[in-house]
């Protein structure tokens, strides 16, 4: 048996609640610290490095990348948490929370690019998606992953100039672009049947879907398709963020995690 690829984690905080972390694209669990920071002295943080980010090992090509991604953070899971998922991290944390309820006290999916939603509930926002992506998808079909990478930055960023983000930090950014397109088997195919009837029934927990109300429109078309199709979601915007809430708007959003997780 080919034994499972090692997973970094690095905790936040000295809480009593204990709550797992999952990162965006091109990230790494380092982007939790500040929202680690403002939830320190309610939870204690754990937060993974995602397959083929910071310093976990890379991904098998040989398995779908979502899989591999789900079973990261299971392997940081043996009693019931708070999962907290930021974009592609929350299709993760989603998944984990329809399969494996029991290990999930409450869920909370920020700016999630479960696409797969908008595709069968708003195909018009989703078409128009895809003409935004068009660009960076096509200049990783080029072959120029760096502009490939300055492409979705500006799309998904936190508004910083190519320029002005640190020579490492775009290294690192335009080595895992190959990442993107293995992402759309699930974010978009659904693969994994997240969508099938009566799936999504399963994550029964207190759920929070935080958006930002300066973000894409695909956003607001997959949280509002989430918040139809989950028992116990509700939905929370962030004021002056975009994409990257966690980051740029860190106390905000803990404020919204810390009502949610009363609840739970």
């Amino acid at each position: 048996m080919t034994p499972a690829p090692r997973t970094h984690a690095r905790t936040f905080g000295h809480g009593s609640r204990a709550a797992l972390a999952i990162h965006c694209t091109l990230a790494h669990s380092g982007a939790w610290r500040a929202l680690g920071a403002a939830l320190e002295d309610h939870c204690t943080l754990t937060a993974i490095d995602l397959p083929s980010h910071g310093k976990s090992d890379d991904c098998d090509p040989q398995r779908d990348l979502h899989a591999q991604c789900r079973d990261a953070a299971l392997a940081h899971l043996s009693d019931p948490v708070d999962v907290i998922g930021h974009s592609f991290g929350a299709t993760v944390a989603l998944r984990v929370a329809v399969e494996y309820p029991h290990l999930v006290r409450s869920l909370t999916l920020i700016e999630p690019v479960f696409f797969a939603t908008a595709k069968a509930d708003a195909p018009e926002a989703m078409a128009a998606h895809e003409v935004e992506a068009a660009p960076y998808f096509s200049a990783l079909a080029q072959g120029d992953t760096t502009r490939a990478a300055r492409l979705f930055n500006r799309f998904w960023g936190d508004g910083t100039k190519w320029d002005d983000i640190p020579d490492g930090t775009r290294r690192y950014m335009a080595d895992r672009m190959h990442i993107v397109p293995r992402q759309a088997d699930a974010i978009i195919e659904d693969n994994a049947r997240i969508m099938a009837p009566g799936a999504l029934a399963k994550a029964a927990m207190p759920t929070l879907l935080i958006q930002g109300d300066q973000t894409a429109d695909i956003i607001d078309a997959v949280n509002k398709s989430l918040a139809a199709r989950m028992p116990n979601a509700r939905r929370a915007w962030i004021t002056g963020a975009g994409h990257m809430a966690p980051i740029t708007h860190p106390q905000a959003v803990a404020g919204e995690i810390l009502k949610l997780v009363e609840m739970a």
